[in-house]
């Protein structure tokens, strides 16, 4: 048995205490095991030593299937090694085998707060705020303490965009799990790079709105001119440059409008204006 406080044998007596009530104060990862189950014995010491690791951010409870049957009846175990996360008294993930480390990290992460997540969480309100250089501070210490930390990742590539980095924040984002690089949110970030990068040497934006109303064919002011909106956070303004764009001159920059109306969608989510323009743009395109 172990001595790590972070680690408790359960049994029918105390796993009302230690699941259902332990986990309204922390989510607790429930092992099924047996003596007889090489895989358990691979899995346990890790899963024990990431418990330790943790230092409390989740207690591992350990049910021997062989002498707590019932429980193990309760939970339909069919195949040991099991693993279920309760979290606020109910079972929120699972997982059955003798998973790597790392995907065990990766499992535990999506449920469990670290502090390196509220470090990230008060470097992104200071880069809101335009403090880049107190962000900074912040985003090394959240990933010294966890290279890992994807929230901490995303701050870090929000600095760079911020800085103009654009390479390294698009960088940061490629080392991302490739789970959190579906996340709409990187969708949208990626999205804002893009935009930053057209409108570096790009005339202001009501030079633009002068050089396409004098000129309906002068596309890449039209191009231009709607990334300035997206980075004024005009984005149906934006959408409507496109489209024209989109109808005068298709081939401009390889498809240009085309994507870029997809980036605006990634940055606008499910909002209604994205399903609008998405119509509008299937329409014109067929």
């Amino acid at each position: 048995m172990s001595e790590s406080p972070y680690v408790i044998e359960v049994t029918a007596d105390n796993f009302q205490a230690v699941i259902l009530e332990g986990s309204m104060v922390q989510p607790v990862l429930v092992d099924f095991w047996a003596e007889w189950c090489q895989p358990c014995k691979t899995l346990m010491p890790m899963l024990a030593k990431l418990a330790d690791e943790y230092q409390g951010a989740f207690l591992l409870a350990k049910i021997n299937t062989e002498e707590q049957q019932e429980l193990a009846g309760q939970f339909q175990i069919r195949s040991i090694p099991a693993c279920k996360l309760f979290v606020n008294g109910q079972m929120v993930d699972e997982f059955t085998g003798a998973l790597p480390e790392e995907q065990i990290r990766a499992f535990l992460d999506k449920h469990i707060s670290h502090e390196s997540d509220n470090i990230a969480e008060q470097a992104q309100q200071l880069l809101q705020q335009g403090d880049a250089d107190a962000a900074a501070d912040l985003i090394a210490q959240a990933l010294e303490e966890n290279p890992a930390n994807s929230r901490a990742i995303i701050a870090l590539a929000q600095l760079k965009a911020s800085i103009g980095e654009s390479d390294a924040a698009q960088q940061a984002l490629d080392s991302l799990p490739e789970d959190e690089q579906k996340k709409p949110e990187v969708a949208a970030m990626r999205a804002q790079i893009v935009f930053d990068e057209v409108t570096v040497d790009a005339p202001p934006l009501e030079e633009l709105e002068k050089i396409v109303a004098a000129d309906a064919g002068a596309s890449k002011a039209r191009y231009q001119l709607a990334a300035q909106l997206v980075m004024h956070n005009q984005l149906e303004a934006a959408l409507d440059q496109l489209m024209i764009l989109l109808q005068k001159d298709r081939d401009y920059g390889e498809d240009a409008a085309r994507k870029a109306m997809i980036r605006v969608f990634d940055i606008l989510g499910e909002h209604p204006v994205a399903a609008k323009y998405r119509s509008r743009m299937f329409g014109l395109l067929h």
